[in-house]
């Protein structure tokens, strides 16, 4: 087991932060590490300072009169009467709300279950299989660590993460981890079925050709990232993912039953509860600045629970860090005299890079490439 020497929030010893998060890093353990050694008390690298805390908001969590809708696809194929209300339902979902669910989706409830189940496997297999993953070198197509920020963020967030390119040039299967390889790379292909029919869908809810967001790329790249909550003794402390929005075209995101998951709306978290069978959808940045702010990426937060763990597989519809030079900016027939461009073109790897440096700071940094 590895042994882990953090400092709790009891003023036992001078705390010198860049130490404890250098700590932390080195022992390639994540979360899950502190967990397995015992601690029971959230180190300070966790926990989130009194006047940053979002507890204000927290009364709107629960809105009476706000909801996710959840969206069914069953029969859209062969019904135009169902396509145009799913379209109708997404487009206004996504208007407004940002994020809406799916069910009868055509990936398998085995195939769901079973991903989970991989992501389980990972983490919880021993220490020193884990860490030949460990790494803070996110160009690499198998990555596993604890806060891509950890280093940039004011606080760290209480959760562990792997994640893996799986298009357009996915690792070979023995590069993956074993213990999830084979539902990893079965997944992916599902849910890239899955992402190619709702990028239609909403291509044709803005009034475009079904194939147009797929013909700009924007289903080109998808990586595949794991993220693990261990339960936490003190979850009023900390959180387990803080406000962000996010930096891809679409994502298609599988949760267990544990939930967490809350969507920012006119200044009141809104619960995005687990619904059996369902995936949650939402729209990153990369999809707000090519349809010129007609689709809202917005932002959204996991909160801290005490009785994880709590997984959930992210599906990223974007070729993030891997080398292109294609230019995306508003989509040219949804501009007009009355609604000219907001963006600047830009990369999706600039978009990343200027993303990577800020880190989860709760501002988006779509007003970085604003005109």
């Amino acid at each position: 087991m590895t042994t882990i020497n953090l400092a709790s929030d009891c003023g036992e010893r001078t705390y010198d932060g860049a130490s404890e998060l250098k700590a932390f890093d080195d022992s390639k353990a994540g979360v899950k590490g502190l967990v397995d050694a015992g601690i029971s008390e959230i180190p300070r690298i966790f926990i989130r300072p009194q006047e940053t805390s979002e507890k204000s908001s927290e009364s709107g969590s629960s809105s009476e009169n706000l909801s996710v809708p959840i969206i069914d696809l069953g029969g859209i194929e062969r019904d135009p009467a169902k396509r145009k209300e799913a379209m109708e339902r997404m487009r206004r979902a996504l208007e407004t709300l940002g994020f809406f669910q799916v069910v009868n989706h055509g990936v398998p409830a085995t195939v769901m279950e079973e991903m989970k189940e991989g992501v389980r496997r990972f983490y919880e297999q021993d220490d020193e299989a884990k860490k030949v993953f460990y790494t803070r070198d996110i160009t690499r197509k198998v990555v596993y660590n604890s806060n891509f920020d950890l280093y940039t963020a004011s606080v760290a967030n209480r959760r562990d993460t792997f994640f893996s390119y799986m298009a357009p040039s996915p690792p070979s299967p023995e590069e993956l981890p074993e213990v999830c390889r084979d539902i990893l790379i079965d997944y992916s292909k599902q849910v890239m079925s899955l992402g190619v029919l709702l990028l239609e869908l909403l291509s044709e809810s803005l009034g475009l050709r079904p194939d147009r967001l797929q013909e700009m790329d924007c289903a080109d790249g998808l990586v595949v990232i794991c993220h693990y909550y261990p339960a936490c003794p003190q979850p009023e402390l900390t959180m387990g993912m803080s406000k962000h929005s996010d930096n891809d075209f679409l994502t298609v995101l599988l949760q267990d039953h544990i939930g967490g998951l809350q969507v920012l709306h006119d200044d009141r978290w809104v619960d995005v509860p687990p619904v059996p069978g369902a995936l949650v959808v939402n729209v990153g940045d990369l999809l707000q600045l090519i349809t010129n702010d007609r689709f809202k990426s917005v932002q959204h937060r996991v909160v801290a629970n005490s009785a994880g763990p709590r997984i959930s597989v992210a599906c990223f519809f974007s070729t993030s860090f891997q080398p292109s030079s294609k230019l995306f900016g508003p989509i040219r027939e949804l501009l007009s005299e009355d609604n000219p461009p907001i963006y600047r073109e830009t990369t999706v790897r600039d978009y990343l890079v200027y993303f990577k440096e800020h880190g989860l700071d709760g501002t988006s940094p779509l007003r970085h490439f604003k005109l």
